[in-house]
């Protein structure tokens, strides 16, 4: 498939459209960045043990071609005491293929005591990894635009 960009208007389409798109990207890394601090800021710590792997096959990706790794995923199951003194289980939202914990692994929680239910293992990919996806494509769109645009006003 070739792209071709024909004409000053088309160019000014592309530009546009790439900061755009690389903008609203950023922002919502930006967004989600935000709710991650938020989250640290207001949490309690208390220390859990991985009980179970839960493995499942997730196929949300909107194209059906194989992927080379197209196997289930392991999502870790947590269990911890709150400060309260309720045993609490969660399953966290972050899995991977090799699993990134093994069943028996002290991992360091993190809750709301206002909301228990809402926990999280203490670790770059459940606090950090959807942040910086959605921060660096936009970075990078955003940036293409921009010398696109740097380029075409420079020749002009």
């Amino acid at each position: 498939m070739q792209f071709q960009v024909r004409g000053r208007g088309a160019r000014r389409w592309f530009t546009f459209g790439a900061i755009a798109f690389g903008g609203l990207f950023l922002v919502i890394g930006l967004i989600l960045a935000g709710v991650s601090v938020s989250f640290l800021a207001d949490a309690e710590r208390a220390p859990g043990t991985v009980v179970d792997l839960e493995w499942r096959n997730d196929h949300s990706h909107v194209s059906h071609r194989k992927r080379g790794n197209d196997g289930p995923v392991a999502y870790p199951v947590v269990e911890f005491t709150a400060a309260d003194g309720t045993r609490r289980t969660f399953r966290s939202s972050t899995g991977s293929n090799p699993p990134g914990y093994e069943r028996g692994e002290r991992v360091e929680v993190l809750y709301r005591a206002d909301s228990p239910e809402d926990a999280r293992i203490n670790g770059f990919a459940s606090l950090w990894l959807l942040p910086l996806i959605f921060g660096g494509i936009g970075l990078l769109f955003a940036g293409i635009g921009t010398v696109v645009a740097l380029v075409t006003r420079r020749r002009s």
